[in-house]
């Protein structure tokens, strides 16, 4: 007896003491393909399976009073990571930080300049392709971001032995055109984009454990006259003047333009409607859609194009 109750008393010590010399903030689980969570010998394992590495590009940047500074390196990453579940890519997070001048208005946000951003991928992309990897999926997790993933695709295109091209481009190619909006319809559609309904519903689906609806409200925006008549025509989905409107808008308040996130908002959310309206399961049907569609283009795109065998 004497000899079983010390036995059962060193078993119930061996996890406390364990418990107590790891971190009490440790919660990550191991995922598969995601570059940080792997050995060595797991990526050169991969490497026999695939030639495909996914390096999102995110930003930190305010989204308001109830969405996270890290909101778009979340998004992209577990979009990214839910993507490699369902086919073999490596997922491959470089940096945290994006192309954000715009939202330094706000305490928080950090930006870096093209330059640097370019240099930093390119010159990370070209280690993963020294290592095999072959083709490079960039995904501007933050949308300020597209125009750098796309000047970075050319440039491992032209300079290296890789191809590379944009999620974005990949996704949208799959995906069935937009059913066009009734245009017997009186009722505006209300403009929503940075922190708004939409991102806030992705959050609540993604990493809920970090938004703060309780903190949220409805913004005042402030658009300079020369560009009111265009957030109407950007809410029904018109590319031409989401194209012109976005060319001038959201650019740092040194260009002189009026259009930095704290002159056009009073809490940094960017929409007329209230973010309290966004539901976890909005951002689960937009996920849903976008990975589905981003795991169909890289399956076209290793049936189009076998991987090469060294």
């Amino acid at each position: 007896m004497r000899r079983c109750l010390a036995l059962l008393m060193v078993l119930s010590y061996v996890p406390a003491h364990i418990a107590a010399q790891t971190s009490p903030l440790w919660s990550e689980q191991k995922v598969k393909n995601f570059l940080p969570h792997m050995t060595w010998p797991e990526v050169r394992d991969l490497l026999t399976r695939t030639d495909m590495v996914l390096i999102p590009i995110p930003a930190l940047e305010q989204h308001g009073p109830q969405g996270p500074i890290g909101t778009d390196f979340y998004a992209g990453l577990e979009q990214s990571k839910m993507i490699a579940q369902r086919t073999d890519v490596l997922v491959a997070p470089i940096l945290f930080v994006g192309q954000s001048p715009y939202h330094l208005g706000f305490p928080g946000t950090i930006a870096l300049s093209s330059e640097t951003l370019q240099r930093v991928y390119f010159e990370a992309a070209q280690s993963l392709i020294n290592h095999g990897f072959r083709r490079v999926l960039l995904y501007a997790s933050h949308a300020g971001n597209q125009y750098i993933a796309s000047y970075i695709a050319d440039r491992l295109n032209q300079e290296t032995a890789a191809v590379a091209v944009t999620l974005s481009d990949g996704v949208a190619a799959m995906r069935e055109p937009a059913a066009p909006r009734d245009s017997t319809s009186t009722q505006p559609v209300p403009f929503d984009r940075h922190g708004g309904v939409g991102e806030t519903s992705l959050a609540l689906y993604l990493f809920p454990s970090l938004v703060q609806m309780d903190k949220a409200e409805k913004a005042t925006l402030s658009v300079p006259p020369g560009l009111a008549s265009l957030p109407p025509l950007v809410a029904t989905g018109d590319r031409a003047a989401t194209l012109v409107f976005l060319a001038e808008a959201l650019k740092p308040k040194a260009t002189g333009k009026g259009t930095s996130t704290a002159e056009l908002s009073t809490t940094g959310v960017w929409s007329e409607r209230d973010p309290r309206e966004a539901t976890a399961a909005q951002g689960k049907r937009a996920t849903d859609a976008f990975v589905d569609a981003a795991v169909r283009f890289i399956e076209r795109w290793k049936q189009l194009r076998p991987m090469q065998r060294p």
